[in-house]
């Protein structure tokens, strides 16, 4: 009987193909995966739930990725958050950095370095 606990993430993306592909990819990984679709969708999930990992996309319809990650800074959530990106934005980045984000993977991304990446940043 397998009694490790996975480590839940929350994939936080508008674009769906994207969110399962990720979410194909971490559950054969082994994780325990939950999707949002936008910003507002990811925090109702945040007051909810507890998750290990957050995978926030930047650039979103009604909250952004920084809404997100602001919510988990002042609620003080142990979520670990990596920023997903289609737009290398200086900007941004300092922004989500000032807000706790761990790491940064640009679109499109390859599944290895999201992979490391992940695994890098639950060690941390």
């Amino acid at each position: 009987m397998n009694t490790k606990v996975k480590i839940r993430v929350l994939i936080v993306d508008d674009e769906p193909e994207l969110r399962m592909l990720l979410s194909h990819v971490l559950e054969n990984a082994g994780y325990e995966i939950k999707e949002a679709s936008d910003g507002e969708e990811a925090i109702n999930l945040l007051k909810k739930e507890k998750f290990d990992l957050t995978l926030l996309d930047i650039q979103m319809p009604i909250a952004n990725g920084i809404k997100v990650l602001k919510y988990i800074k002042e609620h003080t959530l142990p979520t670990k958050a990596i920023m997903l990106t289609g737009y290398a934005d200086l900007k941004h980045a300092m922004e989500a950095k000032e807000f706790g984000a761990r790491d940064f993977i640009g679109k499109p991304y390859k599944m290895d370095d999201v992979l490391s990446t992940i695994d890098r940043v639950l060690k941390e």
